[in-house]
C-alpha cells in the first residue's frame, strides 16, 4: 500500500459483488476495506439459484456454500412443462444469507477489513479516492440497483422499460424438483428454487404487484403459509451510461441490470468483480468497460429478449409452448445461461 492511503481498495457495498471484488483483490496482494453499515449476513430479494458457472466462480475463490444441487431449469405453464439439464455439472440452490455468510467468512480469512460507515460522498483526484472517511487508491462501488456512489460520481442511470419488480418469500416444505422451475402466467413469472432440504424460495417477477394466486398449480403445491419476511426490489432494469469514472469502477447491480428472470445475478457479479480487479491491477480502469460488456453480453441479449417477448401477450403465451415444441433450442439456451 502506498504511503498516504488507508488502503489500496475501498469497496462500497458488502454483498456478493463487493465481497467477490475483495477476494479477487486480496489474491492480487491488494489491501481492502469494505464499507457497509449493514450487519452480516445480509438478506435481499434474490432467486437464490447459482448457475453452474457462478458456482464454479465461487469455488475458485474458496467459497463453497451449503445448499441443494440443481440439475437444470424447467419452464412450466399449467400442464405444460419442459426441462433442460445443465450439461457441465450441477448448479446449487443457496439461501442468500447462507451465501453471504460463506463469502464473509472467506473475506475475513483473507484479512479483508470492514467499516460500518455509509459512503454518501465521494471525492477523487488523479491519485486516489476518498469516501466513508477512507483514502484509497481505488474504489469499487457494489452498492446495488440504486447505487449512491454511482450518483455521487455523476454516472447517469435510468429505470428501463418494462418496469418490473421482484418479491421473494420462503416456504417450509421439502423440495419436489432438482430443477429451478420458472412458472409463467399472463402477469408474471414465479422462480422456484430449493435452498435447503425443507425450504423452498419463490421469487415472483412482474410489472404488477406480485401475487402467488397467478400460479394456481404452484400455489396448491406449496399449500403452506410462507415463513419469514417478504423481500422486494425494483424496478429491475437499470440502464447505466458507463461503468468507470476516474478511479471508481461499478460492479454488480450498480453497473447496470436487465432482469432476474435468467437467474444470473450472482454469477455476473463475481465475474464482473474479477474483471474490475484485473483492470485495477493493470492500472487501466478504462479497459473495464470493454471487459464488462464482454462478461455480460450473453446475459443482456438473452434476458432482454425473454423480457421483451413476455411483454406482449401473444408472444408471452407462446414462450412455454415454443420451448416444449423446440426442446433442443431450449436446451441450448439453458446451456448458454449456465456458464
Amino acid at each position: 500500500m502506498t504511503a498516504g492511503f488507508d488502503t489500496d481498495l475501498l469497496v462500497v457495498g458488502g454483498g456478493p459483488g463487493g465481497l467477490g471484488a475483495a477476494l479477487h483483490a486480496r489474491r492480487q496482494g491488494l489491501s481492502v476495506i469494505i464499507a457497509d453499515p449493514r450487519a452480516s449476513p445480509i438478506d435481499k430479494a434474490c432467486g437464490e439459484g447459482l448457475m453452474p458457472g457462478g458456482l464454479a466462480a465461487l469455488l475458485a475463490l474458496g467459497v463453497d456454500p451449503a445448499g441443494i444441487p440443481l440439475r437444470g431449469i424447467a419452464y412450466c405453464d399449467g400442464p405444460r412443462r419442459v426441462d433442460a439439464a445443465f450439461r457441465d455439472g450441477p448448479g446449487r440452490g443457496v439461501r442468500r444469507t447462507t451465501l453471504h455468510a460463506a463469502l464473509t467468512d472467506q473475506a475475513k480469512h483473507h484479512d479483508v477489513d470492514w467499516t460500518a460507515t455509509r459512503a454518501d460522498r465521494v471525492e477523487q483526484d488523479t491519485h486516489g479516492v476518498t469516501a466513508a472517511g477512507i483514502r484509497a487508491r481505488w474504489l469499487i462501488a457494489a452498492d446495488g440497483l440504486h447505487s449512491t456512489v454511482r450518483r455521487a460520481v455523476g454516472i447517469g442511470c435510468a429505470a428501463g422499460t418494462p418496469r418490473r419488480y421482484g418479491l421473494r418469500r420462503h416456504y417450509r416444505l421439502p423440495a419436489w424438483s432438482e430443477s429451478v422451475e420458472v412458472h409463467w402466467s399472463p402477469w408474471g413469472e414465479a422462480y422456484v428454487t430449493p435452498v435447503e432440504p425443507d425450504l423452498v424460495g419463490v421469487a415472483i417477477l412482474s410489472t404488477r404487484r406480485p401475487q402467488l394466486d397467478w400460479f394456481p398449480q404452484l400455489q396448491a403445491r406449496l399449500g403452506a403459509v410462507p415463513c419469514g419476511p417478504a423481500r422486494g426490489c425494483g424496478p429491475l432494469r437499470q440502464v447505466v451510461e458507463r461503468r468507470v469514472a476516474g478511479r471508481v469502477l461499478l460492479v454488480g447491480d450498480a453497473a447496470g441490470y436487465e432482469d432476474a428472470l435468467t437467474g444470473e445475478g450472482i454469477s455476473l457479479a463475481v465475474k464482473q468483480a474479477e474483471a474490475a480487479i484485473g483492470a485495477i491491477v493493470d492500472d487501466a480502469p478504462a479497459s473495464y468497460e470493454r471487459a464488462w460488456r464482454t462478461v455480460t453480453r450473453r446475459y443482456r441479449l438473452l434476458t432482454r429478449g425473454l423480457v421483451l417477448a413476455g411483454a406482449w401477450g401473444p408472444t408471452r403465451r407462446a414462450v412455454v409452448p415454443a420451448a416444449c415444441a423446440l426442446p433442443a433450442v431450449f436446451d441450448r439456451a439453458v446451456h448458454l445461461l449456465a456458464h
